[in-house]
């Protein structure tokens, strides 16, 4: 076969704590390549590497054929849990040296919550924190010019800190930038080769303090995200010339090598958001256009909800107790995984599950690995949804009789049988997961009947059909690959930029072609970063959003429009939008003026265009996959049921309930009174009988 008739790849890699999830793409047939290696914590780059050699080797690929690289890493999320960000600098305008300190007045914990709260040090601390004598006013006239010559001053008394990077956060910079620009090079002058972060180029937007943390995090994580990403970006290309890397934003898309190292604190979110762009795109080979997201782990699980094919994002990302004002898929997780630990507390004697977790050391105790006590995964073991003839990941044995110890320890004090033991610990975190998806759904105005579940992650699919019978959402999908979603949306991600200004107008204030003439220098600016990457302007999209609240209020809303509706109904239309926006979320709207607060542009490269892996067509009989006879105990007793190899299955093939679907990275439980029908991209879909 000639190179121009060899197949070309695309990967996707998800470096997660433990390990590296990787998936290898044919972009001319579709057919996928998993793979996972151990991660190394210490140079993720090592993992990545270390994976992408494997899988290459294992399949007999030639590296060179590898054209994209999408990554999804959890480089600066690690940063500010672990607190190993760089020493940081911080200049503000002359008065505001405790910005930081002021904060805002929320104490994470509920009511009680100030009696144990203990604040983490500043990642820019006040001593490194030094004021620039300048004043800028609301609408970028200035009041009081720049003093360099006292900023070379107090500059020059950092010299021997330690700093690492330094961050220059003025008031009002929004709306004029050309102080934190002179700022920016009296710095590097001052502190030759440290990193200088300004704010009006991380987030030109108002609120001082919510600008100045998140551009302090910018700082905090920079030198750590640019080593990495070098070091990457360096040896991808010593194995894959002229590959293209790029790197999975907070919001869903992807970042340039370049963007991630200037702007790491748009990667905060990074992994989650791939494993609901990996939803979004399988789904939609199917026809699901409204799904929630349902990604279930060992320790925590992640749920999002997606609407006509697009992800709801927020405008702020949350990181321990960091909250930094950056794009951000709307990802709401909850301490519930297959590592969270049953117990029965002595005074309430009422079962309790998690958010302990057993972690993967010892993890629960049907790994063997020395676990005792109780958890989610050894219920399931226990119920004989995880089977203990399966091998988990493909060589891990599971320890039966080490499940059925653990678990009888709850049993016996709350007085139950083993099994009404174990199905208890199982409902419960059904209960706490379903909680979690009536904060996207629900309680955000949606009505969750009206979408399809989408479950994976290594215990996703153990759980997805009970979710499924709590929420009303049919069918619930499981995806061919539910163990490495996070890997296929890496792979299957677009390019994203975006750019945005402050712009606090009543509507009154202003006219549509005032705000359109706005958007579209926002357009010029956002597009840059794609051009770079050789993306033609016919090539992109843009979308727009105007921030909007009533005159008087704080919050506000993000109200998606295009400059057709501009032209066809003007800031009445948006006006009407968000009034309906409102109702949706609070029931109620007020006869008050519409205020602008910000304008953005969204630019995305052309969408992937890979196909997924067609299944052979099959009938409805699915007795071919059958590997064994099994009983499992289900809603208060104990049935006979099937055990399937997924890799076994057929287009069109229907199990029904209740059945066990096993393969490497995951179990499928499908309950009595279902079916599941595998539709032509291998995905299970699950039905209640009618």
């Amino acid at each position: 076969m000639s190179n121009t008739q060899a197949p070309v790849y695309r990967l996707g890699v998800d470096v997660g704590g433990t390990f590296t999830d990787l998936l290898l793409i044919n972009e001319t047939t579709g057919e996928t390549y998993p793979g996972k290696v151990p991660s190394t914590p210490a140079d993720s780059s090592i993992g990545v590497l270390n994976g992408i050699a494997s899988l290459c080797e294992r399949h007999a690929i030639d590296p060179k054929r590898i054209t994209h690289v999408m990554h999804g890493t959890t480089v600066a999320t690690n940063t500010v849990l672990e607190g190993k960000g760089a020493r940081v600098g911080l200049v503000t305008t002359k008065g505001y040296r405790q910005v930081l300190q002021m904060a805002r007045s929320f104490v994470p914990g509920g009511l009680g919550g100030w009696v144990i709260y203990n604040k983490r040090p500043l990642l820019a601390p006040l001593e490194l924190t030094i004021e620039a004598d300048e004043r800028m006013n609301a609408r970028g006239t200035v009041i009081r010019p720049l003093d360099e010559s006292a900023l070379r001053a107090s500059l020059a008394g950092l010299r021997g800190q330690g700093i690492e990077a330094m961050t220059v956060s003025l008031i009002h910079a929004y709306a004029n930038d050309a102080h934190e620009q002179r700022v920016r090079e009296i710095c590097e002058e001052v502190l030759p080769g440290i990193p200088v972060s300004i704010s009006s180029a991380v987030i030109p937007e108002m609120y001082e303090y919510e600008r100045t943390e998140t551009t302090v995090v910018n700082s905090y994580v920079r030198p750590i995200v640019a080593r990495y990403m070098s070091n990457l970006h360096r040896e991808v290309n010593r194995t894959m010339a002229g590959v293209k890397l790029h790197v999975l934003r907070s919001d869903g898309g992807l970042a340039t090598v370049q963007a991630a190292q200037d702007k790491p604190v748009a990667l905060l979110m990074s992994g989650p958001a791939g494993g609901v762009t990996g939803a979004q795109w399988i789904a939609r080979q199917s026809g699901f256009h409204n799904l929630l997201t349902f990604d279930m782990g060992g320790t925590s699980t992640d749920v999002a909800l997606i609407q006509n094919e697009v992800a709801q994002t927020r405008r702020e990302t949350r990181v321990a107790d960091v909250t930094v004002r950056a794009p951000s898929i709307d990802v709401r997780t909850v301490g519930a995984g297959g590592g969270s630990i049953a117990y029965v507390p002595e005074l309430t004697k009422a079962l309790r599950v998690g958010p302990q977790s057993a972690g993967a050391a010892p993890g629960p105790a049907a790994y063997g690995k020395g676990g005792e006590k109780p958890t989610v995964t050894d219920a399931n073991v226990v119920l004989g949804y995880l089977p203990a003839s399966t091998r988990l990941g493909g060589d891990m044995k599971i320890d039966l009789a080490a499940a059925e110890r653990a678990v009888k320890s709850v049993a016996d004090a709350l007085g139950k049988s083993l099994h009404e033991a174990a199905e208890g610990i199982i409902n419960i975190v059904n209960e706490n997961m379903f909680g979690a998806l009536r904060l996207v759904s629900i309680e955000q105005g949606h009505d969750p009947r009206e979408f399809a579940l989408i479950g994976f992650g290594g215990a996703g699919p153990l759980h997805a059909n009970a979710l499924g019978r709590l929420t009303g959402s049919w069918p619930v999908i499981i995806p061919p690959g539910p163990g490495v979603l996070c890997a296929y949306g890496d792979a299957t991600t677009r390019l994203r930029d975006e750019a945005s200004r402050t712009f606090v107008r009543r509507f009154s204030e202003t006219t549509d072609a005032e705000v359109k003439g706005i958007l579209e220098d926002l357009t010029t600016t956002a597009r840059r970063t794609l051009v770079a990457e050789d993306v033609s302007d016919a090539d992109q999209s843009v979308s727009y959003q105007l921030d909007v609240r009533y005159h008087g209020q704080v919050m506000s809303l993000s109200v998606d429009v295009a400059l057709e509706d501009l032209d066809r109904g003007g800031l009445a239309a948006v006006a009407k939008r968000f009034d309906d926006m409102h109702t949706q979320l609070y029931t109620f709207a007020l006869d008050i003026e519409a205020e602008l607060v910000s304008l953005r542009a969204i630019v995305q490269g052309p969408e992937t265009q890979v196909r997924a892996e067609t299944l052979p067509q099959g009938g409805a009989d699915a007795s071919a996959a059958v590997i064994e006879e099994s009983k499992v105990y289900v809603d208060g007793a104990m049935r006979a049921a099937k055990i399937y190899d997924r890799s076994k299955f057929a287009a069109g093939n229907r199990i029904a309930g209740p059945a066990v679907v096993c393969q490497m990275d995951s179990t499928t439980l499908i309950l009595p009174g279902h079916t599941g029908e595998i539709d032509a991209v291998g995905n299970i879909l699950i039905q209640p009988n009618t």
